[in-house]
């Protein structure tokens, strides 16, 4: 039994699982983008020039969207929001970081008018409800 500050060795195929999860072309990004296209708002993928670099992005009418995976950026009572037991004080480091980060960008976008939509990735398996949601875009 290893001590509470001690880290254990990591798993190799874990690690192998974590290099393997996309950040961009997401299966969630996807589903937000076909409900997007469904609804007639024009939109631009990961535009790097904004705060965040959003995952989908309108300049002309000022909206931006994020698609976050529940497990990284740390979606409240969700169940996919879970915490590795090996190294847990460097997940738990890492995801206070995201979430921290997650705000700030969003904050930034708000200064400069944009409206900001976070869409979860447990919540693009109901597209009735994105699409509710995207209404305030308009």
């Amino acid at each position: 039994m290893t001590s509470p500050g001690c880290q254990r060795p990591t798993d190799p195929a874990r690690s192998a699982l974590m290099r393997r999860v996309r950040q961009t072309g997401t299966k969630g990004e996807d589903e937000v983008a076909a409900i997007l296209r469904q609804s007639g708002l024009r939109f631009r993928r990961n535009v790097k020039s904004l705060p965040g670099s959003p995952d989908f992005a309108n300049k002309t009418n000022q909206w931006a969207i994020f698609v976050h995976g529940c497990f990284w950026h740390r979606h409240e009572g969700c169940r996919r929001t879970t915490t590795p037991t090996r190294n847990r004080d460097f997940w738990l480091a890492k995801f206070a970081a995201n979430v921290n980060r997650d705000k700030i960008k969003a904050r930034l976008l708000r200064a400069m008018g944009f409206k900001v939509l976070t869409i979860w990735e447990c919540e693009t398996r109901n597209p009735s409800n994105v699409r509710r949601r995207l209404q305030r875009l308009r």
